[in-house]
């Protein structure tokens, strides 16, 4: 049928608008579509870019070369070695047991260590790479190395692993370090990515845990070009890791060496300061452990027998142990009673063995007593009625007072794990911490070191070096950080009368010299190294009145536990004093035998720059002295650094003690 005229007008007039429409729509989407690929090629392309690069870029953290530590002569005391080991990523690896099994063909696989490594894979992002084996042989990091490409998402690497070339002369100065735990991470609360980095090593004990920071450093970078199956092809670009700081501390290692030696048979603490400067020589506890057993992985067995061990070797006795001064804690009493104006030094007390309070006798370590002493007289020969008397004038609270201004009942600041505070107590520590108000019977205890008062033989130590310069003497350990000197005030005046003090020196010198003297016995033969100090024996027992009666046991005859702690504090040279030392023997007995030789010994090695020679002894004793110290553990010569330890930079001068 043919279509009119106005219907064919009609029809091109429709046509028209659906062709302007569609051909609209096809200009919009193709607007849309340009947009749209503006958007994603020109103003994400450096989004783009980057993913595109992740895909083959990975960016690696490289881990600081940890400070070294030395001592004041650039001994070197905790260095870096040099460890091969291989790491696994597990989102590079695929099928981990697979790769494990392929692995375990080319290189001998510790089977306990692979568990562990199993469940460090299964509990670590899949990105975070995880040491497998450990301390591989350089054959065996390059067989690895050839078998690569069979091995995905493993990378043999060389890192650096501490040592400590002295052993366990400095397990309780230097301390350990230890890997990066979760429980490590939960207490201190470090987001430092440096610690995801495979078996980091953080520092546990002592110096390396309380100058981690500045030991630690901070980590570098560097991006590396990886294929599709994750093997690296090349390096792109590195960004170096900053070292950790040097640190120098003011330990002699050829001292520190020897008291550990002199102390070797014993569970014991010593401490040895410069008297002028307050620097710490040694800081010696015995038994002692090698520190390098727990950077490389202690063993269950190990640790149980350090853990185990009745005499403690884990405990660091000269800071952390505390115990009763003894009679080594006359001194301050007596100082006190002459600061007081109570104290006449002409008066004599009669000594009878014992004094009686109400209904309860204080008994002198002498049983038929000492007769008439002076002041002089009561340290030499360490009267403990005399110090009965004294104190029931003086009083606690001047007694504590004089305690602390002398260094002890406070705890010194020193870079060293769980220093002890001790305790100079006062009727108001009693009232708050026994719930019991002070009697008398608690003054005459402390009087003679004993009761309530604790001390540790670094409080000691500074005690000792406050009496023998009349200055607040500051214990100190670090000499510099990176070349840098630590700060340190000037110690100031104690404010005490010379005069007063002078009598302590005369009775801390009459102990060691006099022919009735507790440590005569121990005394030096050649005045220019003479020594000046005071024993002391504390109880861990309690000896009963009818113990009394039949005869108290003696030490050798009680089990070693019950026995006595033996303690000696003194300086030397006595005329000029440059050294003071302490020593607690725990359980060992009296004082005068005991503590007072060892300590004789240390205060010659470190007058002397070496082992003493036997001239120095009482002729009786020379042959025992030489014999002694042929069998002691003590290094001819500190080890100086090597190049395998010491992996940067050379060591700080300094002088020896």
């Amino acid at each position: 049928m043919k279509r009119t005229q106005g219907e064919m007008e009609f029809s091109a007039r429709t046509i028209g608008r659906r062709s302007v429409v569609l051909g609209g729509l096809f200009v919009a989407t193709g607007g849309i579509l340009a947009a749209r690929m503006r958007h994603l090629q020109v103003e994400r392309a450096d989004d783009f870019r980057l993913l595109a690069e992740e895909n083959r870029i990975n960016i690696r953290l490289l881990p600081p070369a940890r400070g070294l530590i030395f001592d004041r002569s650039g001994v070197l005391l905790a260095g870096n070695e040099q460890n091969y080991r291989i790491t696994l990523v597990r989102e590079d690896a695929g099928d981990v047991d697979a790769v494990l099994a392929e692995l375990g063909r080319v290189v001998n696989l510790d089977l306990v260590a692979l568990e562990r490594a199993r469940e460090e894979i299964s509990r670590r992002p899949p990105f975070v790479p995880v040491t497998v084996a450990d301390r591989l042989s350089w054959e065996e990091l390059s067989s690895v190395a050839v078998n690569a490409p069979a091995l995905p998402g493993v990378n043999p690497e060389v890192g650096l692993s501490r040592v400590y070339p002295m052993g366990a002369d400095f397990a309780h100065v230097v301390g350990y370090v230890g890997p990066v735990s979760d429980y490590y991470l939960d207490q201190t609360g470090d987001t430092d990515p440096v610690l995801q980095i495979p078996d980091f090593q953080v520092g546990r004990y002592n110096v390396e845990a309380r100058l981690e920071q500045p030991l630690r450093g901070s980590a570098g970078s560097r991006r590396v070009e990886v294929n599709a199956g994750g093997r690296v092809m090349r390096e792109l670009d590195r960004d170096p890791a900053t070292p950790g700081s040097d640190v120098q501390l003011t330990i002699d290692a050829g001292l520190q060496n020897y008291v550990e030696a002199r102390l070797s048979d014993q569970s014991a603490g010593a401490v040895v300061m410069d008297c002028q400067t307050g620097e710490v020589l040694a800081v010696a506890s015995a038994p002692t452990f090698d520190p390098n057993l727990f950077v490389r992985g202690i063993s269950t067995t190990q640790w149980r027998g350090l853990n185990e061990d009745p005499y403690r070797p884990l405990a660091n006795k000269a800071t952390q142990g505390l115990y009763p001064p003894g009679s080594t804690y006359k001194m301050i009493v007596a100082l006190a009673g002459l600061e007081a104006g109570v104290l006449d030094p002409d008066e004599t007390v009669t000594c009878t063995g014992s004094i009686e309070l109400g209904n309860r006798r204080f008994h002198c370590w002498k049983r038929g007593g000492h007769g008439r002493v002076n002041l002089i007289e009561s340290l030499s020969q360490s009267c403990d009625v005399f110090y009965y008397d004294l104190a029931q004038r003086v009083g606690i609270e001047a007694i504590s007072a004089m305690a602390v201004r002398l260094g002890c009942g406070i705890r010194h600041d020193l870079p060293l794990s769980g220093i002890a505070e001790g305790l100079a107590p006062t009727m108001a520590w009693k009232r708050a911490n026994r719930g019991a108000d002070w009697v008398v019977g608690d003054t005459l205890n402390a009087s003679i070191g004993q009761g309530f008062v604790l001390t540790s033989p670094l409080q000691l130590a500074v005690m000792t070096a406050r009496l023998a310069t009349g200055r607040a003497i500051t214990p100190w350990l670090v000499r510099s950080i990176d070349g840098v000197p630590e700060p340190r005030p000037e110690a100031a005046d104690l404010g005490l009368s010379a005069e007063n003090l002078a009598l302590i020196h005369r009775g801390m010198w009459a102990a060691t010299n006099d022919r009735r003297g507790t440590a005569f016995g121990s005394r030096v033969m050649e005045d220019a190294y003479a020594v000046a100090g005071k024993t002391g024996t504390s109880q861990v027992r309690n000896i009963t009145a009818a113990e009394r009666a039949a005869g108290v046991i003696a030490n050798e005859d009680l089990p070693w536990e019950r026995r006595d702690h033996a303690l000696y504090v003194g300086y030397a040279p006595s005329e000029t004093p440059r050294y003071a030392v302490s020593v607690v023997v725990e359980h060992g007995g009296g004082g005068a035998a005991v503590a007072a030789p060892i300590a004789r010994d240390i205060l010659l090695r470190a007058q002397v720059g070496d082992v003493p020679p036997p001239a120095l002894y009482p002729v009786s004793q020379r042959r025992e002295i030489e014999e002694m110290h042929r069998r002691l553990p003590i290094l001819p010569e500190p080890p100086r650094p090597s190049g395998r330890e010491a992996t940067r930079r050379t060591p700080p001068q300094g002088d020896r003690a």
